[in-house]
């Protein structure tokens, strides 16, 4: 019988499947931080259970963490407290875990996969909805609640459904000045926020083929904003270059073994998916978005839709959402004054977004009335932009280098947008609030971003 990759992976790891039911899934890699897992480390100490296999756990603090002065006491209570928290269980368990001053701490979707704790053929699981990020890499990843933690912890195995089988095809080239970010936005806007529930989704085709493994992260990270269970990529030479000599990756002839083994998950010829969208990477152009779900984006150079063709339910959203905003159908967006650039998070924190967005800025200044937050992805970002030189580039424009976390992506920590105040932003979600109270999100890639940091409102970065 013909398989795809996801059903390659997903198959080996079914440890029961139950009729009429869940399958019982195997996990190889279980990601742990501050937010989603106390009440599950509560959960099995109420049950007298320890963790099943510590070595296959790893824990990282990245929510909650401050992005300056990280070396002094955590000024805001509850991140505090659930930055402790995680440590006291981490070391209680016995598990690996990058704390504050670690200097392989960073966003746990920029970690795992920079230390080769992620590897193609896993099956990884986060109390995360952005481990689909790991998808990149040829695995199967997804988040979890609380509750499915605790099982992980307690079981190393999962309960899940299997989801159904998509294929997103993206043939031909992208343009000059568009990245794997706008290539994600402009799917989500194609196929909306709930368009893939119940799948899980292989990007494949020519233009994927092409990103690199910095790129391809960033796609399968916003697999979760179109509904998707997750998504995955079939890993290539490209996927075998980048993790050896990764700290957790095999080493000499095991290494060997794990390449052949690699290169065979691939989907067979003639392999049937349940849906399948095929696109032209001619049409994808620099995205931004204009509403509060990430399916609300748009070209940087079309106006805001009208909303005409909606009826119900849908037209509230819409109208509300453009309400929240304050913005007008039909309104053109370039031009709009913004005050906050964020470059970051799990979807854009990764080295190649460091260099594309200073590479844009060298030789510019950032706009006086712009407040920019620049956070690398993890401690080994943070270290390679130095070695680089970017840090000193960045700094000559007017820009300030952060500490590793998660940042304005969500507001946990102290990095927060104000009521009110717009924020290009290469993070995932631009829900309302989610950057803080009242704030006012606009999801967009790197250049994107770098073009609205230097200009001090929305830009095309072609025009630049």
């Amino acid at each position: 019988m013909k398989q795809t990759i996801f059903d390659k992976i997903w198959d080996s790891h079914v440890v029961k499947r139950i009729e009429e039911g869940p399958d019982v899934l195997y996990i190889d890699r279980h990601l742990v931080h501050e937010v989603t897992s106390p009440q599950a480390f509560a959960g099995i100490d109420r049950r007298g259970v320890g963790v099943a296999r510590p070595g296959q756990t790893f824990a990282v603090c990245d929510h909650n963490v401050p992005t300056l002065n990280q070396h002094l006491p955590i000024q805001e209570e509850q991140s505090r407290i659930q930055v402790d928290t995680l440590s006291r269980n981490a070391t209680r368990h016995k598990l690996t875990y990058f704390g504050l001053g670690n200097p392989k701490q960073g966003v746990v979707h920029v970690v795992g996969p920079e230390l080769g704790i992620t590897l193609p053929g896993m099956t990884i699981v986060c109390g995360d909805s952005h481990t689909s990020t790991h998808g990149a890499c040829g695995s199967i990843a997804f988040g979890i609640g609380t509750s499915e933690v605790e099982m992980t912890l307690a079981s190393q195995c999962i309960m899940q459904p299997k989801p159904q089988k998509m294929l997103i095809e993206i043939n031909g080239q992208l343009g000059k000045y568009v990245t794997a970010k706008d290539l994600v936005l402009y799917l989500v806007a194609q196929l909306t926020a709930g368009g893939c529930t119940g799948y899980f989704i292989e990007y494949a085709g020519s233009a994927i083929r092409s990103l690199d493994m910095e790129g391809r992260m960033t796609v399968c990270n916003m697999s979760i904003e179109m509904g998707a269970r997750g998504g995955l990529i079939a890993p290539d030479e490209k996927t075998f270059a980048y993790f050896e000599g990764r700290e957790y990756a095999p080493k000499g002839a095991e290494w060997e073994k794990a390449v052949a083994r690699w290169a065979m998950l691939k989907s067979d010829e003639d392999a049937t998916f349940d849906k399948t969208c095929v696109f032209d990477a001619s049409d994808i152009e620099p995205m931004i978005t204009y509403g509060t779900n990430p399916g609300m984006g748009m070209k940087i150079t079309d106006h805001i839709p009208t909303g005409e063709e909606l009826n119900g339910t849908d037209k509230i959203t819409f109208n509300k959402a453009l309400q929240y905003m304050g913005f007008q159908p039909g309104q053109l967006l370039a031009g709009h004054p913004v005050q906050y650039v964020f470059l970051g998070s799990c979807t854009n924190g990764r080295i190649e977004d460091f260099r594309a967005f200073t590479d844009f800025v060298k030789g510019r200044q950032k706009h006086p009335e712009v407040v920019a937050w620049l956070v690398p992805g993890s401690g080994s970002v943070a270290r390679q932009i130095r070695a680089e030189g970017l840090d000193r580039t960045l700094e000559a424009a007017g820009f300030e280098l952060r500490q590793p976390g998660c940042s304005a992506c969500l507001a946990m920590n102290e990095d927060k947008v104000p009521a009110g105040k717009y924020a290009v932003s290469t993070s995932n979600r631009n829900f309302e609030g989610r950057q803080g109270p009242g704030s006012r999100t606009l999801l967009a890639g790197p250049l994107v971003a770098a073009a609205a940091a230097v200009t001090g409102k929305v830009a095309d970065p072609r025009e630049l």
